[in-house]
């Protein structure tokens, strides 16, 4: 039987998950492949850790390049994370003519470009179905199956963390510290969880996405990023006062020869499928010209699921080198050079509703003159949530907007802060309710 040699960088977690895997159904990919694949080399820095998982002897080695430069090696997988030494391994294993299987986000996100580059120039695949949303099929599905469409907008809730967080807000009425902290100690939140809960980690992924729908070079540092850590418990009860949840959305939108690229907490109707993603589940909504919406759902991290993209990046790259062809698809879907440079839309210059919620002191007048500051900026009030007086020092005041742009809204926000009645600054919340 013919063997497909693979070699793995990173046995971590999720380097674990596709040793298990490749052993546990060696023989059902044998009979989809037709051909056995051999894991030859796997390296790592940690070589003497038990992971539970046999390796053949003379198999696990700490030094990455015996796996790089080994001739018999036609596959790389990287998992290891980050940008370095990722980069210089993947450039490395390329110029050696190896193909690729990656999980990196990150690395993609902001060192795409060169990696697909160098692919194309010696002929090898660069799949990374893994890097967003975890067993999620999204990618392939933009390249694949809905080829054919022009996309309008592509939507995600694409971080485990942050919806997990989000979710426990919502149900139980915690404050996000509470909530980070047992996040922590179940495993759901690094002990840094910067990356996750300041939108990075989703921005990294929307990135990717956006190349792929709109078939544009993206720079990571012009999508607009917001995390999940200035929403509050009064926050998640107004929302759903109003008939919403709040989400952590990637959002991005055609707007002619611009596009919409931003991550931030977003209120979306509680009757929306996209409402009903909780925990650490993860969803990706699409809308094509032809096939219309489609959302696609599942678990965006941990070590199967993720473990089962990148293997399923493994058969696919292995039926194509079996079949003798080298590179049937480039990274992106689109071919090498007919990738566009779109502008991206400021984030002034958006057009959304709007939820603001100011905190007051709780004295006559002062609703008439939040009224007539957000008027001056041209921003009409839709419907507004005015507490009864109480002994407390200040009270709430909540309003949600018809639709205004961005700019309006903050300059607006900017001048009511100064009013002297203002107890803490005003907090704004992005609202998307028309999703067709």
């Amino acid at each position: 039987m013919k063997e497909i040699r693979l070699g793995l960088l990173g046995f971590g977690t999720i380097g674990t998950g596709v040793v298990k895997l490749v052993t546990q159904n060696a023989s059902l990919l044998e009979d989809k492949l037709g051909a056995r694949l051999i894991m030859k080399r796997v390296a790592d820095l940690d070589i003497t850790t038990d992971r539970g998982v046999a390796l053949a002897p003379g198999v696990l080695t700490s030094n990455a390049h015996e796996l790089l430069d080994d001739p018999e090696i036609d596959i790389v997988i990287e998992l290891i994370g980050g940008y370095e030494p990722a980069k210089s391994f993947v450039l490395r294993a390329i110029e050696n003519g190896k193909h690729i299987v990656t999980a990196n986000k990150a690395l993609l996100a902001v060192h795409g470009g060169e990696i697909y580059a160098a692919a194309a120039r010696k002929g090898v695949e660069v799949l990374y179905e893994a890097a967003v949303g975890g067993g999620i099929p999204v990618l392939s599905a933009i390249k694949g199956n809905m080829a054919a469409n022009n996309f309008t907008t592509v939507l995600g809730i694409l971080n485990g963390t942050c919806n997990y967080i989000l979710t426990k807000m919502t149900q139980e009425g915690a404050d996000f510290g509470a909530v980070l902290k047992k996040a922590q100690e179940l495993g759901y939140a690094e002990a840094d969880p910067t990356f996750d809960i300041e939108g990075i980690d989703t921005a990294h992924k929307l990135c990717i996405l956006l190349s792929l729908c709109f078939g544009t070079s993206i720079d990571f540092k012009d999508i607009h990023t917001e995390g999940i850590c200035s929403i509050s418990a009064i926050d998640i009860n107004f929302a759903r006062e109003f008939g919403y949840k709040i989400k952590l959305l990637a959002i991005g939108k055609r707007d002619g020869e611009r596009i919409e690229a931003r991550v931030h907490p977003t209120m979306i109707p509680v009757n929306y499928p996209l409402a009903d993603v909780d925990g650490a589940f993860n969803a990706i909504r699409l809308t094509g010209d032809f096939v219309g919406p489609v959302m696609l759902y599942g678990r965006g991290a941990g070590m199967e699921p993720t473990a089962s993209a990148v293997v399923g990046d493994v058969v696919e790259i292995s039926r194509n080198i079996l079949a003798g062809i080298g590179r049937r698809t480039a990274p992106l879907g689109y071919l090498d050079g007919r990738i566009r440079t779109l502008a991206i839309k400021p984030i002034g210059e958006i057009v959304s509703k709007y939820y603001l919620r100011f905190s007051v002191m709780d004295k006559p007048g002062v609703l008439a003159k939040i009224a007539g500051e957000l008027g001056r900026y041209s921003i009409s009030i839709e419907s507004m949530i005015q507490t009864a007086r109480s002994a407390q020092e200040s009270v709430p005041i909540v309003i949600m907007t018809h639709e205004a742009r961005e700019m309006d809204v903050r300059q607006a926000l900017t001048a009511i802060d100064s009013f002297d009645f203002i107890r803490e600054k005003s907090n704004l919340i992005r609202i998307e309710d028309n999703l067709e």
